[in-house]
């Protein structure tokens, strides 16, 4: 049985998404030098909602070395959309087939804020999968696996503060914590912008 047929709060999620995405197909790029990228947003349809997140490994030709994201990473040329790289990359990073889920809808594409950071869009697609589905470390591109519950993001002081050492200074960032890991950058905007969307 399809998750969204077994748990109304997938389904709510997706007619709140359906009226608020304009299509859930590729976004339009005007610049070729411009990489597209896709992640998924995958929900575990247990007692509460959560969320699957993952820690990157470290890597010094990762400009996200280490840092806590969604599954997810550049089109391959092979890839017939974006809805497929995300399926594929969620497949390879933690071993979570997409293929049977359910597709729940898309959010708006971000891009790094920062000139010295890759020209890239990222499209998040939402998916829901049943409660029993597992994830693991699948490459060694990712160093773990976390299911993290929605109440949990939701929660009274949730949000926090980051310092963050770059290459052109420090700066502070708004970020989730998740098991100590902070949650911040690109991965927070889209969580922000998911939350706005599906506040409860």
């Amino acid at each position: 049985m399809n998750p969204v047929d077994r748990d109304q709060r997938l389904w709510l999620l997706r007619e709140a998404l359906s009226s608020y995405a304009s299509d859930p197909d590729d976004p339009p790029v005007e610049d070729d030098d411009v990489i597209q990228s896709a992640v998924a947003l995958v929900l575990r349809s247990a007692r509460e909602l959560e969320l699957l997140l993952i820690k990157r490994a470290r890597s010094e030709r990762d400009p996200w070395s280490g840092h806590m994201a969604l599954p997810g990473g550049r089109r391959d040329p092979t890839d017939g959309s974006l809805h497929v790289t995300a399926t594929r990359e969620t497949r390879e990073e933690t071993g979570v087939e997409l293929e049977q889920a359910a597709l729940l809808g898309a959010l708006d594409a971000v891009s790094p804020s920062h000139i010295k950071l890759p020209r890239l869009t990222i499209a998040p697609y939402v998916f829901g999968v049943r409660a029993e589905q597992r994830a693991r470390v699948a490459s060694p591109e990712v160093a773990s696996v976390y299911w993290v519950g929605l109440e949990e993001l939701r929660a009274p002081g949730a949000r926090q503060k980051v310092e963050v050492d770059l290459p052109w200074g420090t700066r502070s960032f708004p970020c989730f914590y998740v098991d100590g890991e902070a949650v911040w950058g690109l991965t927070y905007r889209i969580l922000d912008q998911f939350l706005d969307r599906f506040p409860e």
